[in-house]
């Protein structure tokens, strides 16, 4: 394989878009199909596909919404109507939302934490893909990926858990750069003793 200079670039370069600053278009079904199938062609121990994909379009957002706002009513019993709207517009803030579901397959190669980088893989792989077909993106874990009544609306068994939602849309807007950290801060050299 050759040098990619627009593949460095690009994660170089690739910054998270908030939600709300999201609009349509997102992709449609082809570019869709592309970001999936980046999101499954990540490293993956003993081949077990640790992971598995649920698509929010059109009016499952607006359905899902629903039930965000039921749950977080009864776990928030004093929740205003401005925050009950909030959570059941949630997933309207992109045009598409991908719940990334980590899954732990019983393996004697793969150990657990190895399935689960490899769903967070999955969710870095979706963000790149987005990116590079000219979209927004977002990888959020916010109070929904770990409460149990949305993990049973999600269907997940118990060897799942919900490892982000990927929001897709375009930019309504610059993305902004934040600082990263300096790599003399966070990299060392080994050395033998």
């Amino acid at each position: 394989m050759s040098r990619s200079q627009e593949t460095l670039d690009l994660l170089l370069t690739r910054r998270s878009v908030k939600p709300f600053t999201m609009a349509a278009p997102g992709p449609d079904d082809a570019e869709l199909d592309i970001i999936l199938r980046a999101g499954a062609r990540v490293p993956d121990h003993g081949k077990l596909a640790p992971w598995r994909f649920i698509t929010f379009r059109g009016d499952t957002r607006r359905a899902f919404g629903e039930v965000l706002r039921r749950v977080y009513a009864k776990i928030e019993p004093r929740a205003d109507a401005d925050r009950l709207a909030l959570e059941a517009r949630r997933l309207l803030q992109a045009p598409v939302v991908v719940a990334v579901i980590s899954r732990i397959v019983p393996s004697k190669k793969a150990p657990e934490w190895e399935q689960v980088l490899s769903a967070g893989a999955s969710c870095q792989n979706m963000l790149i893909a987005a990116t590079a077909l000219g979209y927004a993106s977002c990888w959020l874990t916010e109070w929904y990926a770990f409460d149990a009544d949305i993990a049973r609306a999600l269907g997940l068994g118990e060897n799942e858990r919900v490892a982000g939602f990927i929001y897709i849309g375009s930019a309504t807007g610059p993305k902004d750069e934040r600082e990263r950290p300096v790599l003399a801060d966070i990299v060392t050299e080994w050395k033998a003793e």
